[in-house]
């Protein structure tokens, strides 16, 4: 069994993407030849933001955020802790501080209560609070209405890391519309993925999205020898937006197929452990479904039954960020980053794809039963 099965969607639409791959062949256009637009238009049609530009992975999407919205030395960047390196890393990049925030345990997303106290901890400690990092993990919205609440109260703006949440739903809004600038990855293990490294920023602002546009080609001008401002190369392969062109044709399915397997675990394992909870009102594109364990000991037991029987199983995330060596000297919430901490000794996630057949469904729900 297969944590993730990309082959089974190779399957699916190898004709397709082997025709798109000899177009690309064919015309030569090798760096940002026609297929990178063509699959920026379907972005922007998905998400319905005004503007979407593909680059060279989710890192530097973020990269590119905090570059437009200027982060620099005695700036505080709101981060959660329990999110993967990439959301924290780019922040001492500019010189700026990234200050850790706690989660909320039903959901796994960035606290609200917590970045209350972020902020004015930081504020106290003579930084300037200039924006927030909000984390989709495991492919659900982070709640927003809360956090720009927060952030058009305190004049900050918002980065919306999507890497593993695009095209998922809050109250009626699609992610990568949501925030000053989102974000997102197309690493091939993500729901919207493809066959190596690239990623994607979102805007509704004008001028934010001419900037990055810049950016992202070595500070271009009026051409690529017109070099007005630092800048990046970080464009988006032609061969890997034509790949992403197919893969996005069946996204909305795939989200669709991803629903169904949730939904199959939640029937078969909610009256034994605690699975993932969705509001109403938004949806997932689950880029993991994970299970929280009554401690590690629980943890530890239920993986080994699953790997004996030959299934896969992850821990996202074993360490929150502000206990590893490189961001341990950074702030934090004054009261404390238990949620993640918590959560990080007793999550573990199971197999989740589109093509998950029902029969193996059936024998992750057994396995783990069994194993309780």
């Amino acid at each position: 069994m297969q944590f993730i099965d990309l082959g089974a969607q190779q399957a699916r639409i190898k004709d397709r993407i082997d025709t798109r791959i000899q177009a690309v062949l064919a015309h030569g256009a090798y760096i940002m030849g026609p297929e990178v637009k063509q699959f920026e238009a379907g972005l922007t049609a998905l998400s319905g933001v005004k503007h979407a530009l593909g680059c060279a992975n989710g890192t530097d999407a973020l990269q590119l955020a905090l570059m437009a919205l200027k982060a620099g030395p005695g700036d505080a960047v709101f981060c959660p802790t329990f999110t993967f390196a990439a959301t924290a890393e780019i922040v001492p990049l500019f010189g700026a501080t990234p200050v850790f925030v706690d989660v909320q345990e039903e959901s796994f997303n960035i606290d609200p209560a917590s970045l209350e106290r972020a902020i004015a901890a930081a504020k106290e400690a003579g930084l300037t609070p200039r924006g927030i990092i909000p984390v989709d993990l495991f492919g659900l919205p982070a709640d927003y209405d809360a956090i720009e609440e927060i952030a058009e109260r305190e004049g900050l703006w918002i980065v919306a890391d999507s890497a593993q949440g695009y095209g998922a739903t809050y109250r009626g809004r699609r992610t990568g519309s949501i925030g000053t600038i989102a974000t997102t990855s197309f690493f091939p293990a993500k729901p919207l993925g493809c066959y190596g490294d690239g990623g994607a920023v979102f805007t509704d602002d004008d001028d934010l999205a001419k900037l990055m546009d810049s950016l992202r080609v070595h500070g271009k001008g009026g051409d690529k020898y017109d070099n007005v401002r630092i800048g990046l190369n970080s464009r988006l392969d032609t061969l890997q937006a034509a790949i992403l062109l197919e893969k996005l044709a069946i996204y909305e399915d795939e989200i669709a197929a991803r629903q169904r397997v949730a939904q199959r675990y939640q029937a078969g394992l909610s009256n034994v452990i605690a699975t993932p909870h969705v509001p109403d009102d938004c949806q997932s594109v689950w880029a993991q479904y994970t299970l929280k364990a009554r401690d590690g000991a629980e943890r530890d037991r239920l993986m080994a039954a699953l790997k004996d029987a030959g299934i896969p199983s992850v821990v996202y995330y074993p360490r929150p960020l502000h206990t590893q060596t490189a961001y341990a000297s950074y702030p934090k919430d004054p009261a404390g980053l238990p949620v993640a901490e918590d959560l990080a000794g007793r999550v573990f996630s199971l197999p989740m794809h589109p093509y998950l057949s029902e029969a193996d469904q059936d024998r992750v729900i057994d396995t783990i039963r069994k194993a309780i």
